[in-house]
């Protein structure tokens, strides 16, 4: 085989790995709650080391007590401090929801920059979180490799790398820039419900006869369907 045939069969392989998850998970979508941009970077700062469920069980009082960027900037640290507790590292977090506000109001007035390259110069936004957002608020294509997605990546043959940047432009070449957006809630949502990092559900995984590591988890289709379930809040 050709390096070019090769490479077609990657591309080929990848799509179909993806078209499987999108019928899969039919509702694939960012599991943070936001209605909008400044929400949802708020959000995704707080998660974290930390779940979207527990984000998303202090956002409703978070985001009714700081609804603009002007709120976070003049917002009282203990205040803030005690709200967002539960999502963990919670004076860091408040540190850079602080500064976030600030520089918000100063540079952007208040509203949420729509591109990575001004996205990545605030306070606690780098590449995947910016990602995140100009996906999910303002629909701008992008490759969000976290956890996850950088664990199925190099499961599914998309790349060997394990730099996140590497990673993002690798798989970038695989697909479709009209697709990555959902590309990436297929594989997020997969990872989180079936390809975990330990003992993944080989057995009851949709893409198994397409997948090269298959068999690095339970194979037998009973045990592994035990395996499938819900991410933890």
């Amino acid at each position: 085989m050709s390096p070019s045939d090769s490479r077609t069969a990657l591309v080929r392989r990848a799509r179909a790995i993806d078209r499987t998850l999108g019928h899969t998970y039919p509702d694939a979508h960012v599991e943070l709650d936001f209605t909008t941009p400044l929400e949802l970077l708020v959000a995704t700062i707080l998660s974290a080391q930390s779940t979207d469920k527990r984000v998303n069980t202090i956002t409703p009082v978070l985001f009714a007590r700081y609804p603009d960027a002007a709120a976070y900037a003049g917002a009282d640290r203990a205040e803030l401090e005690v709200l967002i507790t539960p999502t963990g590292f919670f004076r860091a977090k408040t540190d850079t929801l602080l500064k976030l506000g600030a520089q918000l109001v100063e540079r952007f007035d208040g509203e949420v920059p729509a591109t990575l390259r001004e996205l990545v110069t605030l306070p606690g936004v780098g590449r995947k979180t910016a990602n995140v957002v100009l996906g999910n608020a303002f629909g701008v294509p992008g490759i969000t490799v976290d956890t996850h997605f950088g664990r199925l990546a190099r499961r599914f043959g998309w790349t060997t790398d394990t730099d996140p940047d590497k990673v993002e432009a690798e798989v970038g070449t695989l697909f479709p820039k009209k697709d990555w957006i959902m590309l990436c809630h297929h594989v997020i949502w997969h990872g989180r419900r079936r390809c975990h990092a330990r003992n993944p559900a080989c057995g009851a995984c949709p893409v198994a006869q397409l997948c090269p590591s298959y068999g690095e988890g339970e194979t037998d289709p009973k045990k592994a369907a035990k395996l499938v379930r819900e991410p933890r809040g």
